[in-house]
């Protein structure tokens, strides 16, 4: 039977086999009562996951729930997941050990890490002292979830029901999104409820991790299903209290049964009882749950108070609490080896409880919880905060260690609540001051600039103390460094890095800002203070000192001793220092790393992105874009970076009119005049997707745009890839003697230690621009030893050349040119440019037969990274490791593709992947 005024929404819930639902709607539309009924009538496995205000700050008390039906099941999955899944929650990994006596699912030790210092290029690789470990890879035990899950509905069909999203604690929220975004086409559901009530549980809106997912929205009932509903009660309301029933409760299901159930009970019109109070329906609902606790034993009206406080505190008041039960406010589940726990009949019933009492019972009710709690520091130390009275030093201690476990197991959002709380209980104004800058800290990793800004100005209301100033101004420089407030956080970390202490990361987040600002005048005020630092250096002028610099990379790498952190910020020097082949290995490496312990920076995927685009990985880049704008947490500038990388993969493969949305919507995200690296690559993509278009006047003015009326770069790093497109779309445009100006002006700035990509370029565009003496330019090109790290280039540079022969009559090294062009390109998949040679190749007297982009280019960015890591050996298991994906998944994956690439066998991929790899 479906609900009253909900057959639409019923046969929703009760048709998703597959997938994610969320539903909205205000407290009291019947969203639990949908979760239920799906759950009832789900053909097979149901795992459950419910939020609860009292454990809202406990990191993975969310997973604790959903996994304690299915920790005998975790033996499935490979050891470091099964080992990084239980430790989550507090468990031995030890596989005869899966019961839950004794544990304590939100005490793994104390850690005092600072979780930002490992960040993306914020921090120097030779300036950090961190170690191999860390929190727990969020990635990882993403993966590991999605694996237990998938591995669950292999077996039979598995539905997860998730009630109260916006009170589940953010770690586990995160965790069940992960998995819930890479559901296939297997037997699994996501079925969620929330309310629609922005802004409650943790910071910044408990609920974002859902964010896109498909939403259904229960709204009021009609007057006619509320009528029916009403009809429906045990004692149908009638005459004046009917129409008073059906005014205050406007629609709400909840409030119709329940206001209805309060008028039958007295025998009288409880509804005039409110003399006509205007108040939500939720309000008049807590007035009707307080009254039903009057008719209650004293002693069951205590023990419902302490339950109302702690769910999980029934144990040893079961009979207590009976009474309430029979009277159907709460019933109570477990017991025996899991312990009891108390699910109310409806949180409003559980507010009404807790806040009917006076503020002297509730703080002594934490107060008993508290004395309880002792093998549960977690849960201690928050009921020690509900029940104090004023500032107290202890309980802020007791926070503090709180949020250094929660940081220690990647519940940054935990601990910054923790840290928040512990500076409110802080005696000491400078106690108060440095809890506030720690919770900034941890904050900055959340990617919520609002947040640390508003933590880190509390601070500085409370202490002049220079370095708790300074550390202030480092965080919120760290977080503004991602979003599109470069100017501020320039400022305030060179302001930071006047600190002896933090100087090196500061200057270290100080040059990143800059390099995304592209500002000159910050850009030297850096470079300026980096003394001997050779990171900041390169990344503030990568042009300079470019041999030293790069001739130091293997030193650095070895001193790194395999530190996933210290690789990233090396991956991004290469690359910076045009050593693309380096950066992509130092990048590759680093990526593995990662996914085997510690947790990935945001921001990541943007740099590895363009070193694997240069090189001709344009799948991998593609993901990188993905994963990035995921990642972005609604950052603009992360996600306009994200936007221009895959603007840039999509124009190269000729999906233009992609690319140009999204390269229009990465420079609708910024201003492009303080966001010059993003403003300058997604006009880059957007000129390559005219170029694929043959819209030679639309090239044109997007490469002009790389640089300034007077010839100089717009961004002294990202703008001088695009001078031999700019050479090439100005000779068929009319605009050579423009082009040639700032082709010269590039070569004299970048004469005293160009690289070989530079050079390149530099030749190819002379070659354009210089007919007469294009010769000795191609040569040069062509000769550079290490011009195969940029394919595309490479190709392009080739093209030219045979064109420039053909028209010379030198048909037949024009013909080796062309073919050997040709290859790289369908090799990458460039379907415009295949076209183009194709044509030239006509135009030489070949009649060659049509060409198709190489096979493995016809698959999804996704499954050529699956194909690519077959080859090389790894198992469905190992694969759906390192991309986020369920092994279930991958072995789908593979089996669409092999028919695509005309393979039979994973032995076979190794000589298909080896024919079409980048040379």
């Amino acid at each position: 039977m479906t609900m009253v005024g909900r057959e639409s929404e019923s046969a929703a819930v009760l048709g998703l086999t597959s997938g994610v639902l969320i539903l909205t709607g205000e407290p009291g539309a019947g969203k639990s009562t949908l979760l239920g009924l799906a759950a009832d009538r789900h053909p097979g496995r149901v795992l459950r996951m419910t939020g609860s205000e009292s454990e809202a700050n406990l990191t993975f008390a969310g997973l604790h729930q959903l996994l304690r039906p299915v920790l005998g099941e975790t033996a499935g999955l490979s050891a470091r997941q099964r080992s990084a899944l239980l430790g989550a929650i507090g468990l031995d990994a030890n596989p005869h050990d899966t019961g839950l006596a004794d544990a304590n699912p939100h005490d793994t030790g104390l850690a005092d890490t600072n979780p930002h210092d490992t960040d993306l290029a914020e921090a120097e690789p030779g300036g950090l002292d961190s170690g191999h470990g860390g929190p727990p890879d969020r990635l990882l035990l993403g993966v590991a979830l999605l694996t237990l899950l998938s591995d669950l509905a292999r077996r039979s069909p598995v539905l997860v029901v998730a009630d109260d999203l916006q009170w589940i604690d953010a770690g586990s929220l995160e965790l069940l999104a992960f998995a819930a975004r890479r559901i296939d086409d297997e037997p699994l559901a996501v079925l969620a409820a929330a309310r629609d009530t922005a802004g409650e549980g943790a910071q910044g809106g408990a609920t974002a991790p859902f964010s896109g997912f498909p939403l259904l929205t229960l709204g009021p009932l009609d007057a006619t299903a509320a009528g029916l509903l009403l009809d429906r009660q045990p004692h149908p309301p009638t005459g004046r209290g009917r129409l008073r029933i059906l005014d205050q409760a406007a629609g709400n299901p909840l409030a119709l049964v329940e206001l209805a159930r309060a008028n039958g009970a007295c025998g009288a019109d409880s509804a005039d009882s409110a003399e006509g109070e205007l108040l939500p329906p939720t309000d008049r609902l807590a007035r009707v749950f307080a009254a039903d606790l009057d008719p209650l034993p004293e002693t069951t009206r205590q023990a419902l108070l302490l339950v109302a406080a702690d769910d999980r505190a029934v144990a040893g008041r079961v009979e207590a609490l009976a009474p309430a039960e029979a009277a159907g406010l709460l019933r109570l589940t477990g017991g025996g080896h899991d312990g009891w726990r108390a699910r109310f009949r409806h949180p409003l019933i559980r507010s009404a409880i807790y806040h009917s009492a006076p503020l002297a019972a509730r703080r002594q009710a934490h107060r008993d919880l508290a004395a309880l709690l002792s093998a549960e520091p977690d849960r201690r130390a928050w009921h020690l905060a509900a029940a104090a009275e004023g500032p107290d030093e202890e309980i802020a201690a007791a926070l503090e260690e709180s949020a250094a476990r929660a940081r220690e197991r990647g519940g940054y959002t935990a601990a910054t609540t923790a840290l928040e709380r512990a500076a409110e209980l802080s005696p000491g104004r400078r106690d108060r001051a440095r809890r506030l800058v720690a919770a900034a800290g941890a904050a900055v990793s959340t990617g919520q600039p609002h947040w640390v800004r508003r933590l880190a100005a509390r601070a500085a209301e409370l202490t002049d103390d220079p370095a708790l100033s300074a550390e202030a101004s480092l965080r919120v420089g760290q977080v503004l460094t991602l979003s599109t407030e470069h100017d501020t956080a320039l400022s305030l970390l060179l302001r930071a890095a006047e600190d002896p202490g933090l100087r090196r990361v500061a200057l270290a987040s100080a040059s990143v800002a800059g390099f995304y600002s592209g500002d000159e005048e910050y850009r030297l005020a850096v470079r300026a203070r980096a003394q001997d630092d050779l990171w900041t250096l390169a990344v503030t002028d990568p042009t300079a000192h470019r041999s030293e610099r790069v001739a130091a990379i293997p030193a650095l790498v070895e001193r790194a001793d395999g530190d996933p952190a210290r690789l990233i910020s090396l991956g991004a020097m290469a690359w910076l220092l045009d050593e693309t082949a380096l950066a992509v290995r130092i990048f590759d490496d680093a990526l593995h790393r990662w996914r085997l312990g510690g947790t990935l920076p945001i921001g990541l995927g943007c740099s590895a992105g363009w070193a694997y685009l240069d090189h001709g990985l344009w799948a991998q880049a593609r993901t990188a874009a993905v994963n990035s704008n995921s990642a972005g947490a609604g950052l603009p500038h992360l996600d306009a970076a994200a936007r221009s990388l895959e603007a840039a993969a999509l124009a190269l493969t000729g999906r233009t009119d992609e690319a140009r949305t999204a390269g229009s919507a990465a420079l609708a995200l910024v201003d492009p005049h303080r966001s010059r690296a993003v403003a300058v690559r997604a006009r880059w993509a957007l000129g390559m997707a005219a170029v694929a278009d043959g819209d030679h006047v639309g090239a044109y003015e997007q490469f002009r745009l790389l640089f300034t009326a007077d010839g100089d770069p717009v961004h002294y790093a990202c703008s001088f890839p695009g001078v031999a497109e700019l050479a090439a779309a100005a000779v068929r445009t009319g605009h050579g003697a423009e082009a040639a100006a700032i082709v010269e002006r590039t070569a004299d700035r970048l004469a005293e230690d160009p690289s070989p990509r530079i050079r390149i370029l530099i030749h190819r565009a002379r070659a354009l621009l210089e007919p007469s003496r294009a010769e000795a330019h191609f040569a040069a090109a062509l000769a550079e030893p290490t011009g195969g790290q940029w394919p595309f280039e490479r190709a392009q540079l080739l093209l030219d050349h045979a064109e420039w022969l053909r028209r010379r009559h030198r048909i037949t090294e024009a013909r080796h040119q062309l073919n050997t062009a040709l290859e790289t390109f369908r090799r990458l998949g460039a379907r415009p440019w295949i076209d183009r040679t194709q044509a030239e190749l006509r135009a030489a007297g070949i009649e060659s037969a049509p060409t198709s982009p190489d096979a493995l280019t016809s698959l999804s960015p996704q499954q050529q990274h699956i194909i690519r890591l077959a080859a090389q050996g790894l198992s469905n298991r190992e694969i759906g490791e390192r991309l986020f994906l369920s092994p279930r998944t991958v072995g789908s994956h593979l089996y669409r593709s092999f028919p695509k690439l005309g393979v039979t066998a994973r032995s076979q991929l190794r000589d298909l992947i080896e024919a079409s790899c980048p040379s």
